[in-house]
């Protein structure tokens, strides 16, 4: 519908209001509101020192993130050489490759491990802020060595992991496609790196890397789960695998599934607690199950059927699934009266009436 000749007051507010950007002509907003601007820097500012639990001044000691993140990123590259790196790499030049990055991640990972361990000294143990602390230097270097000593069997038990995903899926053209694409693989990779760091009893790199892969995949699995070999998370969205779970070999789980503690309501009054299920050799858990308490033992060969919810044990060899639901399907009489006005207007329109 077009405007009429006493329309023009609408037309042009219209205009005004969509079609004319501000230029940089236009007044800006006046110097007046700096000193409610600084107020409010002054009362952010004042919330900081009332409330020492939200920020960490006066340090200088604390891992970063990002500088974290870049050594898990740079730990792809080196677990699966040619998938994730920018040139393409042949096996004449692999050594000087390889090499040079683990130059990078030995840095990188010292001065983590490094700031980690300084800011335990601080924030668990007493030390000031600042105060030095020269056995966390050696202390950094020698947990660093080790890591990197453990890379030969982290590959290895990637390439298990690998290979599980591809035998588990028949919808994976090859195990290169799980390498790129699985959510699983990505969780599981990060996952055995964080462990890594959490035996070695680094303070919060397992964390700061473990929720990187929930990020990332949707798929929440705590450092300290124990994980055996030849693990799969088919789909993987909304798993989570809680700190004192342990899981054997070969097992396959499904999107959505939890394998959690009872209760968390007592809080830190649980910690060192075994809180989350024990998984044999050999389970399937499917889509949605509900797995809880540190005293369940899933047998080993069972198969936990989707949206069960257990918190007892389950002898070897056993199948587990809830009753099916009854399913009840009545005509809906006011979709019915809808459709059948449906047919009659769509005959008036197609005879022209």
């Amino acid at each position: 519908m077009g405007f009429g000749a006493d329309d023009t007051q609408t037309r042009n507010f219209i205009v005004s209001r969509y079609h004319c950007p501000m230029s940089s002509s236009d007044p800006q907003p006046s110097s007046d509101r700096s000193p409610s601007l600084d107020d409010l820097v002054h009362r952010i500012v004042a919330s900081y020192h009332a409330d020492q639990r939200t920020q960490h001044l006066d340090s200088s000691f604390l891992p970063n993130r990002s500088r974290t993140i870049e050594v898990m990123e740079l730990l792809r590259q080196l677990m699966f050489p040619g998938f994730f790196d920018a040139q393409r790499l042949t096996s004449k030049h692999i050594h000087y490759h390889a090499g040079e990055l683990l130059n990078r991640i030995r840095d990188l990972l010292y001065e983590q491990i490094r700031q980690a361990l300084r800011y335990d000294e601080t924030h668990n143990n007493g030390k000031e802020k600042g105060e030095a602390c020269d056995s966390c230097d050696t202390e950094a270097d020698r947990v660093t060595l080790t890591f990197l000593d453990r890379i030969p069997h982290l590959r290895h038990l990637l390439a298990l992991d690998v290979q599980a995903a591809f035998d588990g899926d028949p919808a994976a053209s090859s195990t290169d496609e799980t390498i790129f694409c699985y959510p699983g693989i990505d969780a599981i990779f990060i996952h055995r790196i964080a462990h890594e760091f959490y035996n070695l009893k680094i303070p919060l790199l397992p964390r700061i890397v473990s929720e990187y892969a929930h990020n990332e995949t949707g798929i929440d699995i705590h450092p300290g789960a124990t994980i055996g070999e030849s693990f799969f998370i088919d789909h993987g969205t909304g798993v989570v695998i809680g700190e004192t779970t342990t899981i054997g070999n070969r097992v396959k789980i499904y999107q959505g599934v939890t394998l959690g503690a009872k209760s968390t309501r007592g809080g830190q009054a649980y910690k060192g607690l075994k809180r989350h299920p024990t998984v044999e050799d050999d389970v399937t858990i499917y889509g949605g199950a509900i797995i809880l308490g540190g005293d369940v033992v899933i047998g080993q060969g069972s198969t936990i059927g989707g949206s069960v919810f257990l918190t007892q044990s389950v002898p070897p060899g056993h199948l587990v699934t809830m009753k099916q639901p009854e399913l009840t399907i009545n005509p809906d009489k006011r979709a019915q009266r809808m459709m059948a006005k449906r047919d009659v207007d769509d005959l008036w329109l197609g005879e022209g009436i």
